[in-house]
């Protein structure tokens, strides 16, 4: 446990790599929350986006969207963007109209793909059961495609991942090979799939802060039993070892096992061990 506390400390402490140096904005409340939580430590996140993007290998680049803890873009200061062999020639987080589009398309000398690509999230968990239950509610929020990895050194990862994914090729050496009609049509598909990743988000973050409180109410609940129950236990350890000591123990001794008894009765057993100890 401190191992993993210390690794944590260590990998929140490291500048952000991205290329913004910030949090997406719908992917921080998630982000917070579970850095806020000493089992969690997100290690990449991106809110989800919608990328033009140019370059022979653009349409297998299905590299995860950052290797940092973070990931912000605007579509005003990430066009041009170098990423491997591709350049993105349009980068939004949010809705996009044809307008915004064609412009980027007027810059196209390669092979364009218009992308939407939704949220991601990759947390590194201490235990086993922390993933499975963030990867519980994942699914229940939408994000099926989320999975468990366990390392070698033990190291676990959960990765919170959907499959509405949208990836069509637009232009061909620059060329560009469908209509507007077409791209209008895209562009109304794309965002449709961005709202709905936003949604998702938002289910998301409402159900995990619900099941990291009710994790802790229940682990509070069990600490305090298990207290309860060893208290329990030594009282009747102590009273074993006085009776196998021969020392006689008082009535009040048997009020955690003994059955209620009547006054009277109660009161004659008493009278009588006193006068067979004289």
């Amino acid at each position: 446990m401190a191992a993993f506390g210390r690794h944590k400390a260590q990998r929140l402490a490291r500048p952000d790599g991205s290329r913004r140096g910030g949090l997406d904005e719908r992917a921080a409340p998630v982000v917070r929350l579970l850095n806020g939580r000493a089992r969690f430590c997100t290690t990449s996140s991106c809110a989800g986006r919608i990328v033009l993007a140019q370059g022979s290998t653009a349409e297998r680049d299905r590299s995860p969207p950052s290797r940092c803890r973070f990931n912000r873009f605007s579509r005003s200061q990430d066009a041009g963007i170098q990423k491997q062999n591709c350049t993105w020639l349009l980068v939004t987080h949010e809705t996009c109209d044809k307008g915004d589009v064609m412009t980027a398309l007027e810059k196209a000398t390669g092979d364009v793909v218009l992308k939407f690509e939704p949220f991601v999230l990759h947390v590194q968990c201490q235990e086993l059961q922390d993933a499975q239950l963030l990867h519980s509610v994942a699914v229940d929020s939408g994000f099926r495609n989320s999975g468990i990895t366990v390392g070698r050194g033990g190291k676990i990862m959960m990765a919170v991942r959907s499959t509405h994914c949208l990836e069509v090729p637009l232009c061909h050496k620059g060329k560009l090979m469908v209509s507007e009609e077409y791209i209008e049509f895209l562009i109304h598909v794309a965002n449709q799939k961005m709202e709905e990743n936003i949604k998702r988000i938002n289910r998301f973050y409402e159900r995990l802060e619900s099941a990291l409180n009710a994790a802790v109410s229940a682990n509070s609940s069990s600490s305090q039993e298990t207290g309860k129950n060893r208290s329990v236990y030594v009282h009747r350890r102590k009273r074993k070892t006085m009776q196998e000591q021969g020392v006689r123990t008082s009535p009040e001794d048997h009020n955690a096992e003994s059955e209620p008894q009547d006054g009277a009765e109660s009161s004659l057993a008493i009278f009588a061990e006193i006068m067979i100890a004289d």
